[in-house]
């Protein structure tokens, strides 16, 4: 059985979505286990915040990796090396690869599990996506208000190759272009990477994960060029 875990903080934007047409049925056959779940569980304070001020200045908010840690961690445990090799652990992102029908197949058909981290607010703590998830994706050149819409894409993409989810005639019959976007460099979507509190975030003895010096120094001048320059 394949098994899908989205990590939101609107939950009840995916979970009906999950839980109507195919993707229903698939789950009733067995054939699948999806679940969202609300990263908010997995904040430590009393008012479960899982977003701060982006360090460095700017407008909005960023979501904090410590929450996001945890969650991956009780969801697929162990660091990110030691992984095992049937889970997958995506975050949604504007900058990242993007999704196609051959990454489709790709997942359906090497990982057992997918963990799928939608992002929110201005963006999400680059820790994530340094240390945490195994890749970004993106499914198309513009920027959405949230996640969710992607991350619901990528499953009910991967979802409907799975053998008995859809009729395999059905399958055959499609038509698709397989060559990837034109031009997809020229129309993408440019992001530095954010960092939000704390400074330091140390998942386990002898592992620092730290916020770029340049960030905290408030010289603003330097900041603009660190993010021109890492812009992705």
């Amino acid at each position: 059985m394949k098994r899908f875990d989205i990590l939101t903080i609107f939950p009840e934007i995916v979970q009906p979505y999950l839980d109507a047409s195919i993707l229903k049925r698939a789950q009733q056959k067995r054939l699948v286990n999806m679940q969202a779940h609300d990263l908010r569980k997995w904040a430590t304070d009393k008012h479960r915040t899982v977003d701060d001020a982006p360090y460095g200045g700017g407008p909005g908010m960023v979501m904090k990796v410590e929450p996001v840690y945890e969650a991956v961690n009780m969801l697929a445990p162990g660091p990110k090396t030691a992984k095992r090799k049937r889970t997958r652990v995506l975050l949604t992102s504007a900058a990242g690869r993007p999704f196609d029908q051959r990454r489709a197949k790709y997942y359906a058909n090497r990982y057992d599990q997918l963990i799928i981290i939608c992002g929110r607010y201005e963006g999400v703590d680059h820790r994530v996506a340094q240390h945490i998830a195994d890749e970004e994706v993106s499914v198309g050149p513009y920027v959405l208000t949230g996640g969710e819409l992607p991350a619901l894409t990528v499953v009910d993409a991967v979802t409907r190759l799975i053998p008995g989810v859809i009729q395999e005639a059905s399958l055959e019959e499609e038509t698709f272009s397989f060559g990837g976007p034109a031009k997809a460099e020229e129309e993408h979507v440019g992001e530095y990477p954010q960092y939000t509190r704390p400074e330091m975030f140390s998942p386990r003895r002898g592992v620092e994960w730290r916020v770029p010096k340049v960030l905290l120094e408030g010289n603003h001048a330097k900041i603009a060029e660190w993010r021109e320059k890492h812009r992705r």
